[in-house]
């Protein structure tokens, strides 16, 4: 089995606010050219690195705001978020928790910080993923799945080099809490100093870290904390070195071979499903939610 390298490195001290309560770095797409298609399925990251927010008696958040065509993913490291949508989906995402909402066909939703964690304030790191829907399934009906942390698989590393948490996909057997539309990989690896993590994903597939805490080395190279790297499309195993504590998470996914076509909260396949989209939110078809 041959071995994954590295592509390049993305860092971005660029930020920018989410409704009011989500500081943001950007990393899909847009930075130094990483399009939608080249990481298919994942086809929008935001990560809010570590930020605090001071308290406040009015939740800060975004207010309700439609979707259509994929998937949102949210994952909690520090904080907390409250989240409703039209579909009925809902609850609180605390730390270590996440939520797969499956907006398909449409839903409305919004997404503030929890009211109690609100008004005490503190540190808040979350990462944000649209994962892209075949066209087969763009208009399925909308789902939601709460994945609470002590309902995620977790796989003990040799040598206590750590912890690794199966969001979705699978590791060495171990079967993630999520169901997906497409074969996709979803690892929060947590390790310890001089801890090692070893990973094998089919070459074709688009491959990626995001370090959220430390620093880890791949390949002889470092990728440092809020960085994220991109691998080849070549070869299939990769290990991670962790020379200190670091936290990362680990995707990878079977792109969808179709066209994209996306505006603002919507992506589908041409350019007509775009203006349906529009065209059926505007006459209320996603539901309501006040």
């Amino acid at each position: 089995m041959s071995t994954k390298k590295i592509e390049r490195i993305i860092q971005s001290n660029q930020t920018h606010f989410v409704g009011d309560g989500f500081k943001v770095h950007n990393i899909i797409p847009g930075i130094q050219g990483l399009s939608m298609q080249r990481m298919s399925p994942f086809i929008m990251m935001d990560y809010n690195a570590p930020h605090y927010f001071s308290p406040s008696e009015t939740p800060r958040g975004v207010d309700v705001h439609p979707h259509r065509g994929f998937e949102t993913v949210t994952i909690a490291y520090q904080g907390k978020v409250e989240h409703h949508d039209s579909s009925g989906g809902g609850g609180i995402i605390e730390e270590g928790d996440l939520q797969w909402m499956t907006a398909a066909s449409g839903v409305l939703h919004k997404e503030f910080h929890e009211q109690e964690w609100s008004k005490k304030g503190g540190s808040f790191q979350m990462v944000q993923l649209w994962v892209n829907l075949p066209a087969k399934f763009k208009m399925s009906p909308p789902k939601y799945q709460a994945l609470l942390n002590h309902c995620i698989p977790k796989v003990q590393l040799a040598n206590n080099a750590g912890i690794l948490e199966v969001i979705a996909g699978a590791y060495h057997g171990i079967k993630g809490a999520a169901s997906t539309f497409t074969e996709v990989h979803l690892l929060n690896v947590k390790l310890n100093q001089q801890g090692i993590a070893d990973f094998s994903f089919p070459a074709h597939f688009n491959t990626a870290v995001l370090v959220l805490e430390g620093a880890i080395e791949i390949d002889g190279k470092t990728i440092p904390s809020n960085a994220f790297g991109l691998f080849e499309n070549k070869g299939e195993s990769f290990t991670i070195l962790a020379p200190e504590n670091a936290v990362v998470l680990v995707l990878s996914g079977e792109p969808i071979l179709e066209p994209i076509a996306a505006h603002g909260p919507f992506v589908m396949n041409t350019r007509e499903e775009l203006m349906q989209a529009f065209q059926d939110f505007n006459e209320g078809k996603f539901g309501y939610l006040d």
